[in-house]
């Protein structure tokens, strides 16, 4: 009895230490410890007693709790998490942009392993792995009931060693091995290309602390390869995110004026507007942003500060919809609380969860069929991870989407043995292209008009 008793109050000091740790973030209205509470937390005291005193092996208490904590912080959303002193330095090295492993972003749906996107030119991307593949195993271990957290830990390692992920498609009738070597995946956030002499490329592909920097040499370069410069295409298809700061610090290199981003939670504590500065240095050619299905989060940000402010059009595929701000919490021992405290809006009050960003103008994605399995491949979008957090307009009643009309592949009938052009590979990009190319005489047709 003196034992369950010390239990018990070893369990209200954890609880005790954990209000005072979130400090800020928690809300009085809420905070205090009521008696239903104690009677839960006398309840969770028995249960690990018993555990303690009767399960088949010898467990460690600090391990029970540690596995309690995770699975309460994993019922509430797809993008919380517990996070142990080791997951937590993982997650540091992640923002660093520099890691060892395949390049591949994951999340759980239906509670398998899923594919949001893989990182360009990573081995993931050049394996051939796509948004939606279900990862059935790792190294021949099932992944059914595995966290996220161990997938990574799995899917890591030292460079030039090798993993096998065991992958379902939609489209194919078994599952099918993919033998991937590791790399030090160092992610090269910003490229730049030019098209047509005057119509100036840049593919933004992850949002980690050198972006902003990458960007502005890009920009820099896009410049002095053309003396007229028609307009810009920013490529954030298949980018899954990153940090908030460079997604804001990004959108505001191409905004003069006007709200970024807002975001709004329970405490008013955590809720903040990011609003645009004119440092004289932005672009002020025409744009197109490309977006597609695996356009998420930090990525959704700046499509949508760009919309919503008029400073470009939007083409592609309707984003992948992750709307939520996570708060990581540091905690006592080392480890860490991956907290959603916030959602997203757009500078018009849209949010982004569970919605995305709906572009300006649709053009599905061509598959050729000379490159990689990609035929109808399972787009996954944030209102297909189980537990998500609903979107606002995700429970009313919405007529069925109507299908973008297929467009012809004017090149199907060409030499196949040709090597083909980036614009003849990539039927968005090339719309984009199109697009800003015919912008001074649709100005032109307005005026006279």
């Amino acid at each position: 009895m003196k034992n369950a008793k010390g239990k018990l109050f070893l369990t209200l000091c954890l609880l005790f230490t954990l209000f005072i740790v979130l400090g800020p973030y928690g809300d009085s209205r809420v905070s205090a410890v009521d008696s239903s509470t104690y009677k839960s937390l006398k309840i969770f005291n028995e249960v690990l007693d018993i555990v303690e005193k009767n399960y088949v092996e010898e467990v460690k208490q600090k391990k029970l709790i540690n596995e309690a904590v995770t699975g309460m912080i994993k019922s509430l959303d797809p993008h919380s998490s517990f996070l142990t002193p080791e997951q937590y330095k993982e997650l540091q090295v992640d923002t660093s942009g520099t890691f060892g492993g395949l390049g591949i972003v994951i999340a759980m749906q239906n509670d398998q392993l899923t594919v949001v996107s893989p990182i360009e030119d990573t081995p993931a991307f050049k394996a051939g792995l796509q948004s939606g593949d279900r990862i059935v195993k790792i190294d021949g271990q099932i992944t059914k009931g595995m966290t996220i957290q161990d997938a990574v830990k799995k899917m890591r390692g030292p460079e030039n060693t090798k993993v096998t992920l065991t992958i379902l498609r939609k489209d194919m009738k078994e599952p099918k091995d993919y033998v991937i070597t590791r790399a030090v995946i160092k992610i090269k956030s910003v490229k730049n290309n030019m098209y047509e002499g005057n119509i100036g490329y840049i593919r933004i592909s992850s949002f980690q602390e050198s972006t902003l920097d990458e960007l502005r040499k890009a920009l820099q370069q896009v410049n002095g390869k053309s003396s007229d410069l028609k307009g810009i295409v920013v490529d954030v298809r298949n980018n899954p995110g990153g940090l908030l700061d460079q997604a804001v610090k990004t959108s505001d290199a191409f905004l003069k004026s006007g709200t970024i981003v807002s975001t709004k939670g329970r405490v008013k504590a955590i809720e903040s507007k990011f609003v645009a500065k004119d440092d004289g240095t932005e672009p002020t050619v025409p744009m197109v942003v490309l977006v597609n299905e695996g356009t998420a989060s930090a990525s959704e940000i700046l499509a949508g500060a760009l919309q919503d402010n008029g400073r470009a059009i939007v083409l592609g595929m309707q984003t992948f919809g992750k709307g939520s701000v996570q708060t990581v919490i540091p905690l006592e021992d080392g480890s860490a609380l991956k907290l959603t405290t916030a959602k997203y809006f757009t500078p018009k009050g849209r949010s982004i969860q569970a919605e995305g960003i709906k572009p300006d103008i649709v053009v599905e994605m061509i598959r050729q069929a000379d490159g990689p399995e990609t035929a109808d491949a399972q787009m996954l979008r944030e209102k297909d991870l189980k537990g998500h957090i609903k979107g606002d307009r995700e429970t009313e009643k919405k007529p069925p989407e109507k299908k973008p009309a297929e467009v012809k592949d004017k090149d199907k009938d060409k030499d196949k043995s040709k090597e083909k052009t980036d614009l003849q590979r990539d039927n968005q990009l090339k719309s984009a292209v199109d697009i800003l190319k015919s912008w001074e005489v649709f100005k032109r047709i307005g005026k006279n008009g």
